[in-house]
Formats: structure tokens, C-alpha cells, sequence
């Protein structure tokens, strides 16, 4: 009798699946919360919990999770603490083996969990992946936020499999592949717990964008492994907090850009990469000035003049020694700006074809 409960004791246990805590910021995204959500309660997993985090909404979004998904647990911050430390803040007090991040613009689908946790059960240095993301209003076309898994180039410039700059290609399975990569998207971003915490989650001074790809470069320096699985699809629909064009979103990207370099390229490499992006980030500001983008101008300025700010003021150097794996997945070792501007290659195989 005790030999078989033993055995049936045995036999739960290895069939539990991992717990998942699948977790959406808001910011007065009632309209996306009141579309989305139904998505996910629908294609649910066997042991996860849905959380949604609000950064102090103005709007009614918490009266509509209250009312109309009481299934979902609520988590409520007393300001706007942006994205990085938004998540930082909740995540401290979620209990689960894996954390989901994702937008409260994504339309996820059928089974979209189940081959993400699949493929990082079989290997416990994948500390973080991500799934096909597509474009929620063209959905033949990757979307911008990570594609089929997010590159980066010599001078830190970020894209991806699908995705270069502001060109997006269709999808018809050529990145189906699951693959290891430099960076996974924020927009839909599974992480393992224990490895999330062991570098300290993301970096708060970011508040928002390429925070992710600042965390996955420290998980890759700390030894651990991204990867995209392709075999989960979601639709994004992009820009649902900061629009493309917005000052403040061009701000944050090259200032957060630069910070990412500063904290974790090799002090000799960065001395002379920093002044170079920085001039070819003063290029990209006339350019703007010239296209009549005044404000996008002032705002890549501002970013300069605020990142001497946080050398100054600031942590600097990534606590991470690079990792005995030697090589980062995902990194281009050319110019991708050479390449897409001046050599015309504006897709991804192009590119990487071309090294």
C-alpha cells in the first residue's frame, strides 16, 4: 500500500505541469484589457494565473477587470512606475515558476504557452523566450516589437528575424525555426523566475523600452541562454501605450540604447563604440530636423545630454562578468546600419547572409 501510493505520489508530481503567471501591465488600457482578456481566459494552460498590474490608471480599467474577468488577480501600484519598474514591483510579490510579460495589445491563440514552457523544460539555461509575434492589422506580416526573435548589431543597433528597422517581412515560415537569439520582445516575454531574479529583473532607470534587451544581455553575460519558439504565435498590435512618433518613445530608445552599451560592453570596446554611435545618432537627429521632425531632433539631444547625465550619476558597468560561454547568440558583427541604408539589404537573411 505505501509502495503505490508512493508510486502515485511519484507520478503527480512529474506530471504537474510548471506554474506560469501570465502578467499584463496597464496604463489606462481599458479598451485593449476589454478586447484582449477574453483571448486569454479562452486559451487557457493547466496551472496558470493572470494577473493584471496597474500603474495608477486614470481610466476605469480596474472597474472593468473587477466586473467583467473576476478571474483575473489585480495588482495595484499608487503611481506610474513605468514599465521596468512597474513589473519589478509586481513580480516581487508573484509566486511561479515562469512569468509571462505581456502587452495588453496582444491577441495570443490556441496553445500559444504549452511549447514555449515545453522547450525551456528541456534546457534550464533558456532564461527567457518569446513567440512569433505577428501584426495584429496585417497578420501575414511580422510585427515590429521582436518578430521571430530580436538581433542586435556591433554598435547596438536592435532587430530581427522578420524585422529590420521600419521593414517588416511576411511571414510564410521562413523563421519557423526555434532558435537562440540575443533578445527576446517585451511585448510577449516568457522568463524564467529564479533566473529573472538572479540579475535583479530589469533595470528601473529605463522606465521604458529596450529594458528587455538590457535584461536578456545580462542573462546572456550571466550564462544563461534566449531563445524564440516560433510554434506560439501572437498578434501584436503595437504602439498601445507610446505611439511611433511620439518624442518621448524617441527619447527613451536612444538614451536607453546608450545606457545598455555603457553598462555591459567591455570597457575597452565601449570607449570607442559609445563616440561613434554618438555620432551616428547626431546624424539620425539632423536627419529628423531636416525631415521637419524638430521635436524627434530635440528629443535625440535631450538623450545625449541626460545619458552624460547617468555616466556621471550612475551605475555603469553591468555586476556580470561575460560569461565562460565565450560568444552572445544573436549578435551581427557588422553594421546593420551599413547594410539596410547604404548596401540596400533590407531583410533579415540578407544581412545575416552577408557576413
Amino acid at each position: 500500500m505505501h509502495t503505490q501510493a508512493a508510486n502515485i505520489l511519484q507520478s503527480t508530481m512529474q506530471s504537474r505541469k510548471p506554474s506560469v503567471a501570465v502578467v499584463i501591465l496597464n496604463w489606462n488600457g481599458k479598451k485593449y484589457l476589454e478586447r484582449f482578456l477574453p483571448f486569454l481566459l479562452c486559451y487557457s494552460y493547466s496551472n496558470v494565473s493572470v494577473i493584471v498590474v496597474d500603474n495608477n490608471s486614470s481610466d476605469d480599467s480596474i472597474e472593468l477587470v473587477q466586473e467583467q474577468f473576476p478571474a483575473v488577480e489585480i495588482i495595484k501600484h499608487i503611481s506610474n512606475e513605468g514599465f521596468a519598474k512597474g513589473y519589478n514591483t509586481a513580480l516581487k510579490q508573484i509566486n511561479a515558476d515562469y512569468y509571462v510579460l505581456l502587452n495588453s495589445d496582444v491577441e495570443v491563440t490556441t496553445g500559444w504557452i504549452e511549447p514555449v514552457i515545453e522547450l525551456m523544460e528541456t534546457d534550464n539555461s533558456i532564461a527567457a523566450c518569446q513567440p512569433k509575434i505577428l501584426c495584429d492589422d496585417d497578420r501575414k506580416l511580422f510585427e515590429y516589437a521582436g518578430a521571430a526573435g530580436g538581433w542586435i548589431d556591433t554598435f547596438g543597433y536592435p532587430f530581427a528575424r522578420g524585422r529590420v528597422f521600419e521593414t517588416l517581412e511576411q511571414d510564410n515560415g521562413q523563421y519557423d525555426t526555434a532558435a537562440p537569439c540575443f533578445w527576446a520582445s517585451g511585448a510577449a516575454l516568457f522568463v524564467r523566475a529564479s533566473a529573472y531574479h538572479a540579475v535583479g529583473g530589469m533595470d528601473e532607470y529605463f522606465f521604458a523600452h529596450q529594458e528587455e534587451i538590457d535584461l536578456c544581455w545580462r542573462l546572456q553575460l550571466a550564462g544563461y541562454t534566449i531563445f524564440v519558439q516560433p510554434a506560439s504565435v501572437v498578434y501584436h498590435m503595437g504602439g498601445g501605450t507610446l505611439p511611433a512618433q511620439n518624442n518621448f518613445k524617441v527619447y527613451l530608445n536612444f538614451r536607453n540604447n546608450l545606457i545598455m552599451l555603457a553598462k555591459n560592453l567591455p570597457l575597452t570596446i565601449a570607449l570607442w563604440k559609445i563616440p561613434f554611435r554618438l555620432l551616428l545618432d547626431g546624424l539620425a537627429a539632423w536627419k529628423e530636423l531636416f525631415a521637419g521632425r524638430g521635436g524627434a531632433f530635440a528629443a535625440i539631444v535631450k538623450s545625449h545630454v541626460h545619458f552624460v547625465g547617468w555616466l556621471c550619476f550612475h551605475q555603469h558597468r553591468s555586476v556580470f562578468p561575460p560569461s565562460k560561454k565565450g560568444r552572445l547568440a544573436g549578435l551581427y558583427k557588422g553594421s546593420v546600419v551599413w547594410q539596410y541604408f547604404i548596401n540596400k539589404r533590407q531583410r533579415f537573411s540578407e544581412i545575416i547572409e552577408s557576413k
